[in-house]
């Protein structure tokens, strides 16, 4: 097992094949889904043939970076994943998805906060951003308390019908502004 990074409470590992089941069933729970697709279930076969494939991929293409299976460490119970790959002019997405058992726990913050000591200390990583829909206050929370702070707002496929403004909002953190006040 190939592992990114280990805190008190959770093992960020790379990705195998064998995780398609893990990843299937996560992305079959609509209440995960909800801010992604409007909870909309995954097909396995998608999982198979495409998710876990590019998750591999970018192992390679990002020097290591990429998408993280995240285990409990006390029992190796699947909780999610986290996401830290490089975007070409923007910087490093930092991302998550976390199973509905494992949501209000802090682990998206003990991960996020995790992975971000690691990117401005060990990885040469310049800036990190993330985006979320604007509705999704938990995870606006949780950016917030690692430190990220609100760059932009924008639309997308999901913006409301009614024109009623931008329903995306990016945030942000430098590795100088991290380094001011690192969130550990």
């Amino acid at each position: 097992m190939s592992i990114f990074l280990a805190t008190d409470r959770l093992t960020l590992r790379r990705f195998t094949a064998a995780d398609v089941d893990l990843l299937t069933d996560l992305n079959s729970d609509p209440e995960v889904m909800r801010f992604i697709n409007g909870g909309q279930p995954t097909p396995r076969a998608e999982v198979r043939d495409r998710i876990i494939p590019n998750f591999l991929d970018c192992y390679e293409r990002f020097g290591g970076l990429g998408y993280w299976a995240a285990e409990a460490s006390a029992t190796g119970d699947f909780l999610g994943w986290f996401q830290f790959r490089p975007v070409p002019d923007a910087g490093v997405e930092l991302g998550y998805r976390l199973r509905r058992a494992a949501w209000h726990a802090g682990y998206a913050t003990e991960g996020s906060a995790a992975i971000l000591r690691k990117g401005f200390t060990e990885c040469g990583v310049d800036r990190v951003f993330a985006r979320t829909l604007a509705a999704n206050t938990a995870s606006r929370r949780v950016l917030e308390k690692c430190g990220l702070t609100f760059a932009r707002a924008f639309r997308t496929d999901q913006a409301p019908a009614d024109g009623s403004g931008p329903d995306a909002l990016e945030y942000a953190l430098t590795r100088s502004a991290w380094a001011a006040k690192p969130v550990s």
